[in-house]
């Protein structure tokens, strides 16, 4: 590496250059601005070998992962503009969040994953968007209002409370104190004038407009049997103690399906061959029982043993795994666990969990429940009205049953991606290894020197071309080096540099966060490539 000096504009310029061999010739690369005197870009450049060497030491960077606490991500989510206490002005409020910058655009990325993949992705599903307060009979009908019960307990050592389902009660310790049962429903009033106002209910879920909206949506979408409904939207749900940062919270976000087919065709899963051969770690009902831990084997293989009782459940539970799997997740964080006997819901004649390893243990991530026809049913002898529909293939009305109740928390889902991206690099940086469809800002464009005008209008005008199809950022704010950090640790995964060589080829250099590997590429061909880098297609 040398230091050289440039005028521009009769104004002197040091740059710190490196020269390499490609293709057969020694070339000169600019690695730095480094000020505009000569003793101050010495000195800056005796630094920069040492701590700032960027293009030798980032093809050698050395990746691990960082395991978290909870408390750990949420203050780095806070110092990082993901996720804030909701009126932290005020102290916040325990159970309510509110979302930065990175930290919305990571959540939508999800939530269009999501989306993109079980509706568009697919021929089988529609969605709608249900309304958050609705007619309080469509819980009064579900049976939120007269059943939709938590055990509050509390210890009396630790002065800790908490809800528990009733299976658990006998799991505790004599230090709990059972306080009793509660509906962690919120209530509101609709009309201005309370006495003339009617009680209603912030939605505890969003799968009861699906089954009151039900007969609506599969005559305007024209389904056909077997299908699916899905729904994105906010739940509440009133807790005695949140905890664990955004796993259990009072305003929450839910991805969910409910799969409808015939009753008479429950062992027919057309699709389950195509997921028979991935693998999973199975922890069973019997396993539970018998203190076992958990079995890594195929999807088929638990079909034969009837471990996995139906091939719809078999399917959706391996099909959620792959999604987590697809967008960069750990695969030896996931599990499957089938609900015990007294856990299940009375109408469900099987019930499986996704399970995430937490910091805080193995716990609920996803939920696939087989609901039979109990919510139609119940929707028809509350609303009287027929929800029954014609299937082309009998020839019959008949009333849908559930088979299989994808829901997934989206706070749940946004933790997973989080916990499985955090890593440290050799020089104990932070790197988010976030996938690029999931990455809040797609690209940081970087102009070399951000007072030479031709760079600056170069990088511009590249930032304003691509940020029309995606969330850019544009820095020129620091050494260039301490620009790569800033983006690796928000997870950004492609840096775009514009520097001298820019301004003579028209072209750029792209920077890959999870290797420093770097390459130089025509501006003309920036968009496609980018295209391509972020879908997946270059991988």
């Amino acid at each position: 590496m040398f230091v050289v000096k440039k005028t521009i504009k009769e104004k002197d310029y040091y740059y710190l250059q490196q020269s390499k061999r490609e293709n057969g010739k020694v070339i000169s690369k600019t690695i730095a601005y480094l000020g505009k005197t000569k003793t101050g870009a010495e000195k800056k450049a005796k630094e920069f070998k040492g701590e700032d060497k960027k293009d030798e030491m980032e093809e050698k960077k050395i990746i691990i992962s960082k395991e978290l606490t909870i408390d750990e991500l949420a203050n780095f989510c806070k110092r990082k503009g993901f996720v804030y206490p909701s009126g932290d002005l005020y102290g916040g409020l325990a159970g309510f969040w509110d979302y930065g910058p990175v930290g919305s655009e990571l959540k939508k990325n999800i939530k269009d994953a999501w989306w993109n993949f079980h509706v568009h992705g697919r021929e089988d599903i529609v969605g709608i968007d249900g309304s958050i307060i609705t007619n309080p009979q469509v819980w009064e009908a579900s049976g939120h209002v007269g059943n939709f019960v938590d055990v509050e307990v509390y210890n009396k050592k630790t002065k800790e409370k908490k809800k528990v389902d009733k299976h658990e009660l006998k799991d505790l310790g004599p230090e709990w104190e059972n306080k009793g049962e509660f509906n962690p429903m919120f209530t509101t009033e609709v009309g201005p004038v309370k006495e003339d106002s009617t009680k209603a209910y912030l939605r505890p879920e969003t799968a009861q407009l699906i089954f009151a909206d039900f007969k609506a949506v599969q005559e305007n979408a024209r389904l056909k049997l077997p299908f699916g409904i899905a729904q994105i939207g906010k739940a509440f749900r009133n807790e005695i103690a949140p905890r664990n940062f955004l796993f259990r919270s009072r305003e929450f976000e839910q991805m969910e399906i409910e799969y409808f087919i015939d009753p008479e065709k429950k062992e027919e899963c057309p699709w389950v061959k195509e997921v028979e051969n991935f693998e999973i770690n199975i922890l069973s009902a019997e396993m539970q029982k018998n203190k076992e831990e958990p079995k890594r084997m195929k999807i088929k293989e638990a079909l034969s043993k009837k471990i996995i009782m139906l091939p719809w459940h078999a399917y959706w539970l391996a099909t959620e795994v792959k999604w987590f799997l697809d967008l960069g997740a750990n695969p030896n964080n996931f599990r499957i666990r089938q609900h015990e006997k007294e856990e299940k819901s009375h109408y469900a004649t099987d019930t499986w969990d996704v399970e995430y390893k937490f910091p805080f243990g193995w716990k609920e991530l996803q939920g696939i429940a087989d609901r039979g026809t109990f919510d139609l049913d119940q929707h028809e002898k509350h609303s009287k009205k027929d929800l029954k529909i014609m299937d082309e293939q009998s020839g019959k009305k008949i009333l849908p049953m559930v088979v299989a109740e994808p829901s997934l928390g989206v706070e749940r889902a946004f933790l997973v991606f989080l916990f499985d991206a955090y890593s440290i690099d050799n020089k104990e940086q932070i790197i988010l290894r976030l996938n690029p469809k999931l990455a809040p800002v797609k690209a940081a464009i970087l102009p070399l020197v951000k007072k030479d005008v031709k760079l600056v209008k170069i990088a511009r005008s590249i930032y304003e071309d691509l940020r029309k199809e995606w969330n850019i950022a544009y820095d020129e704010s620091g050494s260039i080096g301490r620009r790569y950090a800033r983006n690796d640790e928000i997870g950004t995964p492609f840096c775009i540099t514009v520097d001298e060589e820019s301004t003579k080829k028209e072209d750029v250099t792209i920077r890959f966060r999870d290797t420093g590997e770097q390459k130089r590429i025509k501006i003309s061909k920036l968009k496609e490539t980018l295209r391509d880098l972020i879908s997946g297609k270059n991988d």
